[in-house]
């Protein structure tokens, strides 16, 4: 994204019907440390894209559809529910930049007739989630703490609510967007929200043991202007699209947490394997 040759490089070697912008600093919390590399990636890189993708059209390459993939994040403070026509109220670099990316598509859409779509996704969630990122960084330490890996998890805002969605939902809705006769924009959402709270709590649920015995603030993971709730309204795309979200909250939840108790299981066998060899190899050095 930060490279528009290789940009032109890509679009001209493939010569895409549909390009899925997703690229991104993504992790909100780390676009306070570095903004100037959050902006360069997500505003200008997308800018250079879509500078790329209109010089294809233009110079004779495929007619290319685009999916940009903009975040609630861009919502912020804005009073929920959040829908295609809530003003914007950023709160972090990471908001602001997907802003920008925002009014860029819709003015290259209005200014050269470009077929780009802008989907305003909530908080999409599944075991390929960054763990990083906060469910992933709760269900792989709840199972580690299951196996006996590690006895602490230590978070930030606990009464942050989100809309939570499974991804794969989220894909299906994504492609939709492309299949239409003319562009436009959607918010991308399940109308449910739930607090980091709640969350904790299910995943700890489904190993059978108390978060309270196991979760800690950190001031280091507060956000230094806070978004307090973000829960979407897609109506538009429920009545535009025929699309209903097929996995809710809890069966999210426990879809999380067995893969990733699955891969802690997975990391104590290997740890045992390890400690036995090591045990096995002093005990031959020992003369045992």
């Amino acid at each position: 994204m930060t490279d528009g040759t290789g940009l032109r490089r890509v679009l001209e070697v493939v010569d895409p019907d549909e390009v899925y912008n997703l690229g991104a600093q993504s992790h909100v919390r780390v676009s306070f440390d570095i903004p100037e590399y959050t902006a360069e990636v997500i505003a200008v890189g997308t800018l250079r894209l879509i500078e790329a993708l209109r010089d294809h059209v233009l110079h004779g390459g495929c007619p290319a559809r685009c999916y940009q993939g903009d975040s609630a994040e861009m919502f912020g403070a804005a009073p929920a529910p959040q829908d295609e026509r809530t003003q914007f109220y950023p709160r972090s670099p990471y908001g602001v930049s997907k802003v920008a990316v925002h009014w860029f598509a819709v003015n290259y859409r209005e200014a050269y007739g470009l077929f780009i779509c802008n989907g305003i996704l909530f908080n999409h969630e599944s075991p390929r989630r960054g763990e990083i990122f906060v469910t992933r960084k709760v269900t792989r330490a709840v199972g580690r703490i299951k196996e006996g890996l590690q006895d602490k998890l230590y978070l930030g805002n606990l009464e942050a609510q989100r809309d939570w969605g499974f991804t794969g939902d989220f894909v299906e809705v994504t492609w939709l967007m492309l299949q239409q006769e003319k562009p436009n924009d959607f918010v991308i959402a399940t109308g449910e929200s739930y607090t980091v709270r709640e969350f904790v709590e299910l995943a700890f649920a489904e190993v059978g043991l108390d978060r309270r015995n196991h979760v800690e603030n950190d001031s280091r993971y507060f956000r230094l202007t806070e978004v307090n709730l973000l829960r979407g309204n897609a109506s538009k795309e429920y009545h535009d699209l025929g699309w209903q979200p097929r996995v809710g909250f809890t069966d999210l939840v426990r879809m999380m947490m067995e893969h990733d108790l699955e891969l802690a299981r997975r990391e104590r066998a290997m740890v045992q394997a390890v400690f036995y060899a090591s045990a096995q190899g002093a005990a031959l050095n020992r003369g045992d």
